[in-house]
């Protein structure tokens, strides 16, 4: 991997993982709207739910962020982030929850990448070896 790629890679991972800290960090600091958000929609278990939000968002993604065990924690937040698209986002009729669940296929798409090709050099799991 070269200089730019090592930079990119970088990059893209502080770009893919931030927007589910931030998520994260809104969900920590209110937790019962999240709660009832995530009742509203019909979820089942909304606190286990809730739980599970807050590990992949803030466990997972700080693990994206940083590249340790990358691969596994970009697996981890694609899945999160498919089954979200279809709980939350899959009322195709309104258009805004259609951008948002394409928007969620997107992310994924580059969740995959990251699966697929690793953190890049400027990461623990590469730091390690």
């Amino acid at each position: 991997m070269n200089s730019f790629q090592s930079v990119v890679s970088v990059v893209g991972r502080i770009l893919l993982s931030h927007l589910f800290i931030i998520s994260g960090i809104s969900k920590a600091t209110d937790p019962q709207g999240t709660i009832g958000y995530i009742q509203s929609v019909g979820a089942p278990l909304p606190e286990v739910a809730y739980a599970i939000a807050l590990i992949v968002e803030l466990g997972l993604a700080t693990a994206l962020l940083v590249g340790f065990k990358a691969r596994w924690a970009a697996a981890g937040i694609a899945l999160f982030t498919i089954a979200t698209a279809f709980l939350f986002h899959f009322n195709l009729a309104d258009q805004m929850q259609q951008i948002m669940f394409l928007k969620n296929l997107t992310i994924t798409g580059g969740l995959l990448l990251v699966v697929a090709f690793g953190p890049g050099a400027y990461s623990l799991d590469n730091r390690r070896r």
